[in-house]
Order: C-alpha cells, then sequence, then structure tokens
C-alpha cells in the first residue's frame, strides 16, 4: 500500500534546517564582529576584488543574501560604487554554491545522526556552561547550527524516502516540462527567503527518487532567479542606487538562465560524461549549482561598467530641488550672492524644522500649513546643505572685500548648526520613540516632554520668522533661550530626584541624559542659528545670551 507523504516531519525538518541556517548565519557574523562589514568595504575597489570578497564572504556567512543586503547598505551610504556592488553580488551568487556541496557530500554520505546529534547536544550545553563568555557562546551557537543542520536535512529526506519507495516508477508520472520546475524553485525560494533551503530540498528529493537529475536542474535554475526576492524586498523604498544594486542581481540571475537553457545539453554532457557523475545526481546538482553561477559571472563580469549605466538609466535619481535663492545667482557677484546665501539658509532652517517636526510625529496648529507645505527626506536636506557649502565656497573663490568676508562666516556656521542639529533630532528619534514605548510613568512623561520641547521650538522658529521687527525678534529668541537651558536644569534636576527615589534605574538615566544633552545642544543651536541669520541680515552687534561650550554654533 502506498504509504502516505510525511508533510509534518517535511515541515518539521524545513523548519529545524532553516533555524539551522539562521544560526549558522548569526554565530558567524558575531564571532567575525565588523570584520566581514570591514572585508567588503575594503577590498572591493576593483571588479576582481569585488567578485573574489562576493565569493568568500558569502562561502564563510553561508548566505548570499545576507551578503547581498550588506552591500545595499553599503551602496546606499555611499561607501561603495554600484560597479563594485554589482561584482559584489555576482561573487557571492558563486559562494553560495558552496552549501550545495556540503549537503551533497556529508548529507548524504554519512550516517546523519552520528554526528548531527552530537553537534546539537555540545552546541546546547556550551551555551549554558560558557554564558559567561560571548565568544563560546557564539561558538557554542556555532556548532548547534550546523547540528540542526543536518538534523533538518535529516527529517526532511526520511519523510520522503517512504513515500519514493511506495511510489512505484515515478517515470510513469506525467512530465510537466522544466519550466514547471524552474517556477517551482522560484517559487520556493521567494516563499522561503532562502536558496541554500531549496537546494537541501531539491538534494533530499532527488536522492529519494521524487524528481529526477532534469526535474532538479530546474529546480535550481529556479532558485538563483528566487534568490533576489530577498535583495529586491531590501531596496523597496530605497535610494535610486539601491534599487540599481538590487536590479542587477535580478537581471544577473534571470540572463544567466537564458543563457544557460539554450546549452543544457551540453552541460549535461559534462557533468554526466567528463565529469562522471551520471550515477552521482546528487553531487552533480551541486555541480550544475556551481556552473550556472561561474559561467554567469564569466558572461556578464566584462560588461559590469556598461551594466552599470544601463541601470544607472534605468532607474535615475529624481532629486528634490530645495534651493530656492543660489541656483539663479552669480557668485561672482558678492553683493548679490551674500544677501542670496543668506535667504537660502533662512530656507534651510525652515526646512529642517519642518522635518524634524513632521519626523516626530508633530502637528502644531500653529503651523499647519507650513508643515504641509513641502515634504523634504534626511537624505535632501543633506544634499542641500552640500549645496549651500559648495555655494560659500563658489563666492570666496572670487575677490570679495573685508566686510563682505566678515558676512560669509557666521552665515555659513549657521548652515552646519542647522545640519548638525537635523542630524541629531533623526538620530535620535529611535532613541525617543523607545521611551515613549516604555510603562514607566517618568519615562512616559520624559517622551511627552522631548516632543513638547521640539514642538516649541518648531512653534518659535516659525513666528519669528513671520516676525518684521528685528527688535522683538532679538526679545522672542533670548527669551526662548533662557527657556531652553531652564528645561535642561528642571529635566536633570528630576532625573536626579528619580534615581534617589529609585523610580528608574541607573543605565536609563544615562540614557535619558545622554538624549536630553543632544537634545538641548540641537535647540540652541537652531535658536542661536536663527539669531545669527537676524543679526547678519540687519547687520547690528546685538549681544547674543551667554554659551557654554555645549551651544556653539557650528
Amino acid at each position: 500500500m502506498l504509504e502516505l507523504f510525511d508533510e509534518w516531519k517535511f515541515l518539521a525538518g524545513l523548519g529545524i534546517f532553516l533555524f539551522g541556517m539562521f544560526m549558522l548565519e548569526e554565530s558567524i557574523k558575531l564571532l567575525a564582529g565588523r570584520s566581514f562589514k570591514t572585508l567588503i568595504r575594503r577590498f572591493t575597489d576593483t571588479r576582481l576584488k569585488g567578485l573574489t570578497t562576493g565569493m568568500v564572504t558569502t562561502a564563510i556567512l553561508q548566505s548570499s543574501s545576507a551578503v547581498s543586503l550588506m552591500v545595499l547598505a553599503f551602496v546606499g551610504a555611499g561607501l561603495m560604487s554600484l560597479v563594485n556592488a554589482i561584482s559584489v553580488i555576482m561573487g557571492a551568487m558563486v559562494g553560495t554554491t558552496c552549501t550545495a556541496w556540503i549537503v551533497a557530500i556529508f548529507g548524504f554520505k554519512l550516517k546523519i545522526d552520528t554526528f548531527a546529534l552530537p553537534l546539537v547536544g555540545l552546541g546546547g550545553l556550551g551555551l549554558i556552561v560558557f554564558s559567561s563568555s560571548a565568544r563560546y557562546v557564539n561558538i557554542s551557537k556555532l556548532l548547534a547550527a550546523f547540528g540542526f543542520l543536518f538534523h533538518g536535512l535529516d527529517f526532511m529526506k526520511t519523510s520522503v524516502e517512504a513515500f519514493a519507495a511506495s511510489a512505484g516508477d515515478l517515470s510513469l508520472l506525467p512530465d510537466l516540462g522544466l519550466w514547471v520546475y524552474i517556477l517551482a524553485g522560484i517559487v520556493l525560494t521567494a516563499l522561503m527567503q532562502s536558496s541554500s533551503a531549496t537546494i537541501a530540498i531539491i538534494l533530499t528529493t532527488l536522492f529519494s527518487g521524487i524528481i529526477d537529475f532534469t526535474q532538479g536542474v530546474g529546480m535550481v535554475i529556479g532558485a538563483n532567479i528566487g534568490t533576489t526576492v530577498t535583495i529586491l524586498l531590501g531596496a523597496i523604498g530605497g535610494t535610486p542606487v539601491k534599487k540599481q544594486a538590487a536590479a542587477s542581481s535580478l537581471v544577473f540571475n534571470a540572463g544567466t538562465a537564458l543563457i544557460i537553457l539554450p546549452i543544457l545539453p551540453l552541460l549535461f554532457w559534462a557533468i554526466n560524461d567528463v565529469f562522471a557523475l551520471a550515477d552521482n545526481p546528487v553531487l552533480g546538482i551541486a555541480l550544475f549549482h556551481t556552473l550556472f553561477n561561474v559561467i554567469g559571472v564569466l558572461f556578464f563580469s566584462p560588461w559590469i561598467p556598461a551594466f552599470a549605466r544601463l541601470l544607472q538609466r534605468l532607474f535615475s535619481e529624481k532629486r528634490t530641488v530645495l534651493s530656492r535663492y543660489i541656483h539663479n545667482t552669480a557668485p561672482q557677484v558678492p553683493e548679490a550672492a551674500v544677501a542670496a546665501l543668506r535667504h537660502e539658509i533662512r530656507h534651510q532652517l525652515l526646512l529642517s524644522i519642518r522635518y524634524i517636526g513632521v519626523h516626530y510625529g508633530l502637528r502644531p496648529e500653529q503651523v499647519r500649513a507650513a508643515a504641509n507645505s513641502t515634504r523634504p527626506t534626511y537624505e535632501d536636506l543633506e544634499r542641500f546643505h552640500a549645496e549651500i557649502f559648495t555655494f560659500y565656497a563658489q563666492i570666496q573663490s572670487h575677490a570679495i572685500d573685508q566686510r563682505e568676508a566678515v558676512q560669509l562666516e557666521p552665515l555659513i556656521r549657521s548652515s552646519r548648526s542647522i545640519m548638525n542639529a537635523t542630524r541629531n533630532f533623526f538620530q535620535l528619534f529611535p532613541e525617543v520613540e523607545d521611551i515613549g514605548r516604555e510603562d514607566k510613568p517618568f519615562l512616559i512623561t520624559a517622551y511627552r516632554d522631548f516632543h513638547d520641547r521640539l514642538e516649541l521650538v518648531w512653534i518659535i522658529v516659525e513666528g519669528v520668522a513671520e516676525q518684521s521687527d528685528p527688535a522683538r525678534q532679538h526679545d522672542e529668541l533670548n527669551r526662548f533661550f533662557k527657556a531652553i537651558e531652564e528645561t535642561d536644569k528642571h529635566f536633570i534636576r528630576s532625573c536626579s530626584a528619580s534615581v534617589a527615589q529609585g523610580v528608574i534605574h541607573d543605565y536609563e538615566v544615562t540614557k535619558l541624559l545622554m538624549i536630553n544633552r543632544l537634545f538641548t545642544q540641537s535647540c540652541r543651536m537652531l535658536v542661536l542659528s536663527m539669531q545669527a541669520l537676524i543679526e547678519n541680515h540687519n547687520r547690528e552687534s546685538s549681544p547674543a545670551p551667554t554659551m557654554n561650550a555645549d551651544a556653539q554654533v557650528g
């Protein structure tokens, strides 16, 4: 009687295998620290180095997706060119074939229980015994990960062996066609987010006779295409250069498939006759997986620069133009250029405070219309600051008199301070939100206090910008600066009292004080920047408030 396929045992095996892969990747990354990121960032200045780095890091990490996502992060941060990113991604596709070789060589030739269970046992005990040592904990995780990897493989293998043995001659089943198996490989890999898991399933079903070598080849082709789904998901909502790098992975794998399909008979002949693997289809699939990616690299690598240019045209970067004054002003005319620079930096201040307010979810009624008028991103503001600094440098490259030179310096310091404050608020956002998710009343109050202070800065900056009387502008900013100082002192006193009363822990107060310091410093910088702009505009010498080292602009 035909035994039913043990689907639960198969799913359990797949889950254990995926868990092992996850543990393996995490433990190796933690053991290596920053070395893998440093390796990728430093050793990718040529296409050959990029290919090699991609192969080596993926062979060690056992995850092309992890390396490719790391590459997306680097290319998005501007630390890696698109050409080098494509090289690393292509190399990663070759490196990921190591998983197939490990499973093919060790997963079916040895009795898995003889080493899988001891690895799990030693790793589990090590997690308890060496819990005080981070290094030995990660080594223990590594051992357990390998054990889970092969134990999951054994579950999958045994779950289909009985079905295969009782199914009779599977060759009598209808031939569904290669494209069906390619699609199956794509779907499996897209769902599991792991080509390694798909390869393990392919090897298991091939070893048990559920599928034949040709069908396995189709699924391998699909798995290579499906692995790009993870990278494409990582690029959603990202910068154009991240989308370009992600698209390169899809084009590489899909393009390689189109190259391979017409020469499949030649590859079958090489694997079965030249390498004599006709009687060992499991190793044959591992070899095909490697040949697939190596052929793709050999074909595409000479065209990487042209390929990158094509992707840049297809996914061109649409920059938001934020400048209103400097792009219409010639830097060769100092009087006009200085005035345009001053107006542009005032515009930068308003855009920055509106961005910060919207980013923190603030909607004060007094400035609702202003909040809805312009929606720059943080990257837009960074580029805007760079444009302002470039215009400032262009002014300086021309002959300017001493009076104009004196006006320029406080202006560019104000622009730098505005950008520094914006960056501080941008980076503080996750920490402030973490405080808001706590259940302690003091922390919830601190969270609301930060939002109230930021909302007040927004209202004051917008209000002063609308004022036309310089004296009233100065009075308003001076009063607000004093309020910032008083709020800072009050917050520190309340933290001190809460710690003394045991309301909050030491580590919590340290976090609060660090956030408050940057928060207060950033508020000072915004107010003082506006004051500098007003003084520059009116060419007055009104005394600024007394500032400590934290309050210095720029």
